[in-house]
């Protein structure tokens, strides 16, 4: 029989965080390299530029938010960095 593997909530929640942190270039690539293969050569009316710009901030702001909003998630469900210790703790001087 095969072991059921388990993960504490918070883990897997942490570990999911994580895959979504590597993952945000990728879809930042996606978003910004995307429209731009697809379109390709194939219309005959040149692109407006203001459409394009307008694009382009809003999902360069989209991804801010995201990565901050990720990384916001990432710290606080950080069970490692709660207990790391400080610099001062690691001195090893007592008085």
């Amino acid at each position: 029989m095969a072991r059921r593997m388990f993960l504490e909530r918070r883990t897997y929640r942490q570990n999911r965080l994580q895959d979504a942190a590597r993952l945000l270039p990728v879809l930042g690539l996606v978003l910004i390299f995307g429209p731009t293969f697809i379109r390709g050569e194939a219309t005959e009316t040149p692109p407006l530029l203001s459409g394009w710009l307008v694009y382009y901030f809003v999902v360069w702001i989209g991804l801010i938010a995201l990565t901050a909003f990720v990384s916001r998630a990432l710290t606080r469900s950080d069970p490692a960095g709660a207990a790391a210790p400080t610099p001062a703790d690691a001195g090893g001087e007592e008085g």
